[in-house]
């Protein structure tokens, strides 16, 4: 008997969105890389927070800003030390947040590149003819979902297609239209492979 193999996808962005910014060094707009580093600035009551960045050609910096004429009372103590430290996981945050790049520069370079961590939530490798994949994002990617698919299962773009055009491909929300939009936190993707001639290379591919 055929049963449903059911996997989590942690997915993860590698590279952060580079803003596009006119360097006054190199006398055009340049791509301006995330340097992990805070700078705070604090006077009196006062505190300001910048996350800095380095033009990806010269090391010009530009400060992506955090806080603006804070009080320091509306800091919690540990978020300042972990401005002061420049902890990394903060520094991503911000970092991966393009809404707010965009609000202050406009132009944003994003980039598709994700590492995906497989596991298994149910179901049986050996009988299994189909699948279900739970879909979780530690931050938003531009990666669209039909890209994600093909290159973690290992099959094309327009085979996806085909199968959710014949309702063999699922998505939970938004259908088939989503294959060619970012994949998302909480999607499902539902995928019936019985009678696929390369479902088992598939299934182990999936992961899990």
């Amino acid at each position: 008997m055929s049963s449903t193999l059911r996997i989590h996808w942690a997915i993860a962005p590698q590279i952060a969105p580079q803003p596009l910014i006119n360097c006054n060094r190199c006398g055009g707009v340049k791509a301006y890389r995330c340097s992990g580093k805070f700078r705070v600035n604090a006077n009196g009551k006062r505190i300001d927070v910048w996350l800095i960045y380095r033009c990806v050609d010269c090391d010009n910096s530009w400060n992506f800003g955090i806080f603006e004429r804070c009080n320091r009372r509306d800091i919690e103590p540990a978020l300042l030390q972990a401005l002061e430290s420049n902890d990394p996981g903060l520094a991503r945050r911000h970092a991966f947040d393009t809404g707010a790049l965009r609000s202050q520069v406009g132009r944003v370079e994003e980039f598709p590149d994700v590492a995906v961590h497989k596991r298994l939530l149910g179901g049986a490798r050996d009988n299994a003819a189909a699948l279900e994949l739970l879909l979780g994002m530690e931050m938003p990617t531009s990666l669209r979902l039909d890209r994600l698919l093909a290159n973690e299962l290992g099959i094309s773009r327009s085979r996806l297609q085909t199968l959710g055009e014949r309702r063999r491909l699922v998505v939970d929300p938004d259908g088939a239209k989503a294959l060619r939009k970012p994949a998302r936190q909480g999607m499902t993707v539902r995928i019936d492979l019985a009678g696929e001639p390369d479902h088992q290379a598939i299934i182990g591919a999936a992961g899990g």
